[in-house]
């Protein structure tokens, strides 16, 4: 029976903890905040998106960085076991568009809940208020902790759960980074992720507020594609957030940091040229003898006809039957290719998660063991893995969490 030290409270602390305490270990949760699982607790607006219960193949797929690394820790803890672990811990469960699972009472505190009743009943021992200053490690192996208030935990094995630098305020500040670094590991290169985007035209403020359902979305370098997908966005005081635009922040940094990109939006996807064109016409003929500006409300969302109208270069007061074929033909490429210049990407405070990390090359992917130091183990997303949105992110912790409390 070994001593186990957790560094974190977290999501994947909190497994981890479940984990190493099934196996027989006496476990020890060292957690900063007041509460466990703080950041948990804001996850999918409060509703926490635990997992997706997508197949196998797609589960991969999301994953943007060291897709291979996770082989064995999805096997050995996929999508379908923590569905399973959290039903039959008494969470009901429902499956949802893009087959993101929720608690069925949209309650995230549900989730944290369950998983703090399994760990006193396992009885872990959890310290809140309690950071962890740093490691204590003696030829290469790792001997315990040094907590904020300066007390020397011992430890035969300590779990690195500190997650990663987005939302600062829910106590990721980037320790497990720094002791990462002092363990003699590689952090590779720290971006936000899964980020609202900036946008430099004046319209995105105008239409503050507006969310936009089912519509097609791609991020363009010149004629190159970087990302394109169909779904949901907001447009903000600043720019673009909402599902659609998270997911394309974490596949389009490289080439942001280079310059602009555009953001190119179908606001009509289900119709082609020709069945919009058709739909135009039927709406013009219904409003003949109305202005331009007054002729679209079937078309659009209140807020964003002024837009659109002042986009399309026809003027607002003309009467809707003196519109030439040429003058529909460019407000037809606009409603289907409404462009946006993305300028770069919001911070951490309004990130969803890290994009890098400690250099997975550096770590066991069956036991998620430090190969640098024994011992010392890294789970979540202090490693340099992320995804995509639909609840891919949390399996990795759980998955990783898993891996390390499992292997002990």
């Amino acid at each position: 029976m070994s001593r186990v030290v957790i560094a974190g409270g977290g999501a994947a602390g909190m497994m981890a903890s479940i984990s190493a305490a099934r196996s027989g270990h006496e476990v020890h949760v060292y957690e900063k905040n007041e509460k466990l699982g703080k950041k948990l607790f804001i996850t999918g607006k409060g509703r926490c998106n635990l997992t997706n219960a997508c197949d196998m193949e797609t589960l991969f797929e999301n994953v943007c960085s060291n897709r291979k690394f996770l082989y064995s820790a999805f096997y050995g803890f996929s999508n379908q076991d923590t569905v399973a672990f959290f039903e039959d811990c008494g969470l009901k469960v429902k499956v949802e568009r893009g087959d993101r699972v929720f608690p069925a009472s949209d309650h995230s505190s549900d989730v944290i809940g369950v998983l703090s009743r399994k760990m006193k009943e396992l009885g872990v021992n959890v310290h809140l208020n309690c950071g962890v200053k740093e490691l204590v490690i003696e030829e290469g192996k790792v001997k315990g902790i040094l907590t904020e208030g300066n007390a020397l935990i011992p430890a035969d094995e300590v779990i690195i759960a500190t997650g990663g630098i987005s939302y600062p305020s829910t106590g990721s500040t980037g320790d497990g980074y720094r002791f990462a670094r002092a363990a003699g590991h590689t952090v590779s290169e720290l971006s936000p992720a899964l980020v609202p985007l900036n946008i430099k035209e004046d319209f995105a403020k105008q239409l503050q507020g507006l969310s936009l359902r089912n519509v097609r979305a791609g991020v363009f370098k010149g004629k190159k594609c970087l990302y394109e997908d169909f779904g949901e966005m907001m447009f903000t005081h600043f720019g673009v957030t909402g599902p659609l635009i998270l997911s394309a922040s974490s596949l389009i940094q490289k080439e942001l940091k280079k310059g602009p990109l555009t953001l190119s939006i179908d606001l009509k996807p289900a119709l082609s040229q020709e069945q919009l064109d058709a739909r135009i016409l039927r709406d013009f003929k219904e409003s003949k003898n109305k202005q331009f500006k007054n002729s679209l409300g079937g078309l659009f969302p209140s807020k964003l006809i002024p837009v659109m109208v002042e986009l399309s270069g026809i003027m607002p007061e003309k009467q809707v039957n003196e519109i030439s074929r040429e003058e529909r033909t460019g407000f037809l490429h606009k409603i289907k290719h409404l462009e946006l210049t993305i300028t770069g990407l919001r911070d951490y405070n309004e990130a969803i998660i890290t994009k890098g990390g400690v250099v997975v090359k550096e770590i066991n992917p069956a036991t998620m063991e430090s190969k640098l130091v024994k011992g010392l183990y890294f789970i979540g997303e202090v490693l340099d893995l992320d995804a995509l949105t639909g609840g891919f992110n949390l399996q990795i912790a759980w998955s990783t969490a898993v891996a390390a409390g499992g292997n002990i």
